[in-house]
């Protein structure tokens, strides 16, 4: 059972560490600039992108949860079925995304905060990286497809292209062609296209075959969009929650100034680095989770879980460790700005526990997207953003100010650890 976690759940954490990298290499040529607010303007813009990539992002974990049951059923009809109806939905969305991006940038910057020199940096960066958007939400779903169907290679293939070909093309852009915030823009925007292509001929290498059961109308069939969007709803609010979260915590660190603003954008990315390390014993868990709840196997499920969690809590505890002892170091790769350094070092110590808090919640996540038990999912991350993320921030900023943010996180990371620990039975009584 090691082996099989570990088979999947490598190359998911080897593709998934090049996303907080990428973020990490854009915060730096924007740090190592002649000012802050480029920082500031990339992180508010990002969380644009954050909001709406993050809100297609239920079709990734409800496609691989469902597509692994099918998979486990040996169902090849179904399986090619959910990717058909994915892909239905992402190009939709793409192209409401695209008609609408002016009406989007105005209602962004009108909720979120932030100084009018970011603001108008983060636009520049907003109108180019809008495109990309086509791109990168395919992928979800054929990413979400191939973990699936058991298959961690290719995801971790077209995500480390991407992220070469971004790193490669923003360094470019933006030092040798002085293009600032609308290099790492373009960037993000090339790579996602050349990561689309890649996608394409793996999936026709060795999935061509599921070509033949493509059928307009049974993609369309009302009972089964249904069927398909009931479980997706769920994980849509639950990523909503999550969205809401981190958008909130970017634009109150802006309305704390500019210099906060791109301190806690530093922290962040602790954060996200953690946080997609873990995703990839999450990726694992919804593939073999999916497939023994498929195949209605309770000894495996109960033995997956189990040994998920050993890995875990493993690194847990180790990221803690790191960032206690060298979080202050790190800082120094994002700038050279000591007033931005010395503002993040304040809020460290937040951070530093946040991996031991909620290592549990990811390995959560994963076991539940297996076992599409959406609805326990939803009303977690309802409970944890609510009651442990908000109700704490209004109730303490007057007091600690801009700890209160920090403290909010932990205390919402914490909670979902916890709270999804409650239900922790839901998922195995659900056939």
């Amino acid at each position: 059972m090691h082996k099989d976690i570990l088979k999947l759940s490598v190359p998911n954490i080897l593709s998934n560490l090049t996303v907080p990298l990428l973020s990490m290499v854009d915060l730096h040529l924007m740090g190592y600039l002649d000012s802050e607010i480029f920082m500031g303007a990339v992180a508010l813009g990002g969380v644009i992108f954050n909001f709406v990539y993050w809100g297609f992002a239920f079709l990734r974990m409800s496609i691989s949860g469902i597509a692994a049951q099918a998979y486990g059923k040996k169902n090849h009809q179904e399986m090619a079925m959910v990717l058909f109806r994915g892909m239905l939905i992402a190009l939709t969305g793409s192209l409401i995304l695209l008609l609408f991006q002016s009406s989007l940038e105005r209602l962004s910057f009108w909720l979120l905060e932030g100084s009018a020199d970011v603001k108008e940096l983060a636009r520049n960066y907003y109108y180019v990286r809008i495109w990309a958007a086509p791109a990168a939400i395919s992928l979800m779903v054929i990413n979400g497809w191939f973990l699936g169907m058991q298959n961690a290679l290719y995801p971790m293939l077209i995500s480390v292209l991407i992220n070469i070909i971004n790193i490669g093309c923003s360094f470019l852009l933006v030092r040798e062609f002085g293009m600032e915030e609308r290099g790492v823009a373009m960037g993000s925007v090339i790579a996602q296209y050349f990561g689309l292509v890649l996608a394409l001929i793996l999936f026709l290498k060795k999935y061509k075959n599921t070509l033949h059961y493509l059928n307009i109308k049974a993609i369309l069939v009302t009972k089964h969009l249904k069927d398909f969007l009931h479980v997706s709803s769920d994980i849509f609010i639950r990523t909503w929650c999550v969205i809401s979260v981190f958008t909130f915590f970017t634009s109150k660190s802006a309305g704390f100034g500019d210099i906060a603003l791109a301190a806690n954008s530093a922290l962040l990315q602790f954060l996200f680095l953690f946080s997609y390390f873990l995703d990839g014993f999450a990726y694992a868990a919804e593939a073999i989770v999916g497939k023994y709840f498929g195949a209605h196997n309770k000894k495996k499920l109960k033995e997956a879980s189990r040994k998920l969690f050993y890995w875990g809590t493993f690194f847990g505890l180790s990221f803690t460790l790191v960032y206690l002892f060298a979080g202050k170091q790190m800082l120094h790769f994002f700038t050279d700005k000591e007033m931005v350094i010395n503002e993040a070092s304040q809020y460290l110590i937040w951070l530093i526990f946040i991996p031991i808090a909620s290592f549990a919640s990811y390995i959560w996540d994963g076991i539940y997207i297996g076992a599409t038990a959406s609805k326990a999912m939803r009303n977690t991350m309802l409970i944890s953003s609510i009651l442990f993320f908000f109700v704490p921030y209004y109730l303490l900023v007057g007091t600690i100010g801009l700890h209160a943010l920090w403290l909010s996180m932990l205390l919402f990371m914490l909670s979902r650890s916890v709270s999804q620990s409650i239900w922790l039975n839901e998922p195995f009584f659900l056939y």
